[in-house]
């Protein structure tokens, strides 16, 4: 049985072939001069900032992305809407915040995403009030009216031990290499694991750098959502100036984790004035407090809400030299969170994607599919623009009645984990890719690219793809300080971008489209799962 499992394997080997010419070639043209990896991360993050789904800089953001790729040569680049579900934009024009007693100090912070306007420049006295069931909101009443509410608990952060920035170690990307153990739970669905504190899925640090200690707020996805919304209510009834929440997670050293919440539906009001600061300051007016020191704070802070309109995805092409032969999909998501300016999460994958596209136009290679490069928004709020992507062109998961673009897509390639190099892929529990993506990985190995795992991922674009049977990959990257510094934070800027790993990425990248493009076969495709419907879940 052995022998025989060796002989297919080397038969698989044998078939796909790969060209070293092509590679080379690729190479060339995305380290050194050649590379605009950077350039264009330069105007995705310094020039246009952070690009909240729905906000006027997501949107100049986009329309310079489309012009950037239309003057690539690519064709029918263009903002393609996916519909007023959304809800409304939302900016920040001003953000002013110090502590004015016992001693001056500013405060290090940002407004939260959807936040509402103070009435100009306010002072009020600060007050930690800690509620998390309607028993604690009772014992509130009346006694906040013109405070500045800290809505949790001091953290509880450690002196962080361990490196900000790592890389995967060859011990590592060989133990993710290896299966599950399937007793211990359903391995398609486990994810490649924690690295030093860094989880490779791009969800916060598990342990590691300080644990938060704060309060969580009430249990359970509905109920805990109609706590808020009372909540919410509550705030403003009463009276409150702002509302101050810690950075979460392991932050620390001016390490500010934050996102914010989101107005789903034209009808919502702004919610009250709030702001997201340091834990360090945070936690020194909390210790002020605690001792019965009074605080006074000062905050201007000034947002924006804009009208309801089409949200977007942004698309353009190569045009294949086959035009029954199908097409290969490249991505990332385009939104970002409001702290920095969308560095790592996800101006990398977006600008690796149009750089990928880029060397393979510009090295006029001749591809039978058609390349389509996507970077979507509303990925944060649940990968809302991929999932109307896949439901307008390919097939809704409620259904799973395919459409004529399912049977045309070769692959979708995506890059969401932050800005380090490709180490390898995750195969999304499709093992009939082992061998051509173990054959496509051998030219970039001495690039570090060589790690496949039977393993999934989720939380990012390609889960809207494989939800309905397409084959998806997302790629295997090294942390650096993801999980640790950049991830949904105000140090997710252009200056946590590493030139070497964002030209290594596109190459790889490019690589990997490039040979699904050519491939005379379809990649091999899993099982089409059964209708959502039928499952009694929600869909993707």
């Amino acid at each position: 049985m052995a022998a025989l499992c060796a002989c297919l394997w080397l038969q698989a080997q044998e078939k796909e072939r790969v060209s070293l010419a092509i590679a080379h070639q690729i190479r060339n043209e995305a380290f050194g001069r050649n590379s605009k990896v950077m350039d264009t991360s330069f105007y995705l993050t310094d020039v246009h900032g952070p690009r909240l789904t729905g906000s006027p800089q997501a949107k100049r953001a986009a329309e310079w992305a489309v012009k950037q790729l239309t003057d690539w040569g690519l064709v029918n680049a263009k903002m393609e809407p996916w519909g007023t579900s959304f809800g409304k934009g939302w900016e920040c024009t001003r953000y002013v915040a110090m502590m004015k007693t016992p001693e001056f100090q500013p405060i290090m912070g940002f407004a939260a995403p959807w936040s509402g306007s103070t009435a100009g420049d306010v002072t009020g006295d600060a007050v930690v009030a800690v509620i998390t069931n309607p028993e604690e909101m009772e014992q509130w009443k009346g006694k906040l009216k013109g405070k500045i509410v800290l809505t949790a608990a001091a953290h509880a952060d450690e002196l962080p031990v361990t490196p900000l920035a790592v890389r995967l170690s060859d011990e590592e990307l060989a133990a993710a290499s290896v299966a599950p153990d399937p007793t211990s739970g359903n391995p398609s669905s486990l994810p490649l694991g924690f690295v030093r504190g860094a989880p490779l899925n791009g969800g916060p640090a598990a342990g590691g750098r300080g644990a938060a200690g704060g309060r969580g707020g009430a249990g359970g996805r509905g109920g805990a959502n109609n706590f808020r919304a009372e909540l919410a209510k509550f705030w403003k009834d009463e009276g409150v100036l702002v509302l101050v929440q810690p950075g979460s997670g392991a932050a620390d050293g001016g390490t500010i984790m934050g996102s914010g919440q989101v107005l789903r539906t034209a009808a919502d009001a702004p919610p009250l004035p709030t702001v997201i600061i340091a834990n360090e300051h945070y936690n020194r007016i909390a210790r002020l407090l605690e001792k019965q020191i009074p605080v006074s704070l000062e905050f201007d802070i000034q947002t924006k809400l804009t009208d309801v309109a089409d949200s977007f995805n942004i698309t353009a092409e190569i045009p294949g030299t086959d035009p029954r032969a199908g097409i290969v999909m490249v991505g990332g998501h385009f939104d970002s969170w409001t702290g920095g300016t969308g560095a790592t999460d996800n101006g990398a994958g977006s600008a690796v994607a149009m750089e990928a596209v880029r060397i393979l136009k510009s090295l006029d290679l001749k591809m039978a599919r058609t390349v389509r490069v996507a970077l979507w928004t509303g990925e944060e709020q649940g990968l809302l623009g991929s999932r109307a992507y896949v439901k307008e062109h390919f097939a809704d998961p409620a259904d799973m009645k395919p459409k004529p673009e399912h049977a045309k897509l070769a692959a979708y390639f995506n890059l969401d984990n932050g800005g380090g190099r490709i180490r390898g892929i995750y195969m999304q529990d499709n093992d009939e890719m082992r061998p051509i993506f173990e054959a496509w990985l051998e030219p970039f190995k001495d690039l570090g690219a060589t790690a496949l795992t039977i393993r999934n991922t989720g939380s990012t674009d390609h889960v809207s793809f494989d939800a309905v049977g397409l084959p998806a990959f997302q790629f295997i990257q090294d942390p650096l300080d993801y999980g640790s510094r950049t991830h949904h934070s105000n140090m997710d800027v252009y200056d946590r971008l590493q030139a070497n790993d964002m030209e290594q990425a596109s190459a790889v990248e490019a690589w990997c489209v490039y040979n699904a493009a050519v491939r005379p076969e379809m990649l091999p495709r899993k099982p089409m799962p059964k209708p959502a419907a039928g499952r009694g879940g929600r869909g993707q």
